[in-house]
């Protein structure tokens, strides 16, 4: 990082999958590439389970795969404390029954030497707002 101490925007994202033996398919590898690539820096990542009495329980990310460097299971134990039970709860409550959820919290690390230019320049950013991919896709939809 540089010294000015700039980061990417950080996110979280709550991933949502079917209550299965191995809920994430390639989910995984995707994110392993996106990080060995430097395009985001994990910050977080929890799994909770919601079962079909609304119950929820964190998991650990080991049972997802038969193999520490497979899977989801190759983030376990990922945490720099931001995640707390609240937030746990909050995802539970989001989460369908008998669903496992997956939440990130990650900094986009391709916009620091950006985000590093503009504040060198004097630059300050005033506004910043996620468009959900479906909503983006319907604008387009309408426009068509």
């Amino acid at each position: 990082m540089s010294g000015d101490n700039a980061t990417g925007p950080v996110d979280y994202l709550v991933l949502e999958f079917p209550e299965q033996d191995d809920p994430t398919g390639d989910a995984a590898t995707e994110l392993r590439a996106l990080i060995e690539s430097g395009v985001i820096r994990l910050f977080d990542i929890v799994a909770v389970h919601k079962s079909a009495d609304g119950e929820h329980r964190v998991v650990d990310l080991g049972q997802f795969s038969k193999q520490d460097d497979d899977g989801f299971a190759f983030f376990a134990g990922a945490s720099s404390g931001l995640l707390g039970i609240d937030d746990v709860e909050s995802v539970a409550s989001a989460l369908e029954p008998r669903t496992f959820g997956i939440v990130l919290v990650y900094e986009n690390a391709w916009a620091e030497e950006f985000v590093s230019a503009t504040l060198r320049a004097g630059g300050a950013l005033i506004a910043s707002q996620r468009i959900p991919a479906p909503v983006f896709n319907a604008a387009l939809d309408e426009e068509d």
